[in-house]
């Protein structure tokens, strides 16, 4: 089994169905700390399929945007963690 197989066979398919399952939490999430979360592992399985799409075409470009998504997935995170923070200093 090369590289690409394993890439196509198994951590595509893996990757897929969690960003299904992440969805679903999304939608569902009770609370809006469980979304938050969510939208952030939606964003790092999306940097994982970018990855592997890059390794696939062999085009490193494409990590430049997995990169520049990583650090907008990071600044929302922390900017959600502010405003939590804030609210419970108000409450």
């Amino acid at each position: 089994m090369s590289l690409y197989d394993y890439l196509y066979y198994i951590l595509l398919p893996v990757l897929s169905v969690a960003m299904v399952l992440l969805f679903v939490r999304f939608l569902l999430g009770p609370s809006i700390a469980d979304r938050v979360i969510a939208l952030d592992l939606l964003i790092t399985t999306g940097i994982g399929i970018i990855s592997i799409y890059s390794i696939i075409t062999n085009q490193p470009t494409f990590l430049d945007i997995a990169m520049i998504l990583a650090l907008i997935a990071f600044l929302g995170t922390v900017a959600f963690s502010y405003y939590l923070e804030k609210r419970n200093k108000n409450e």
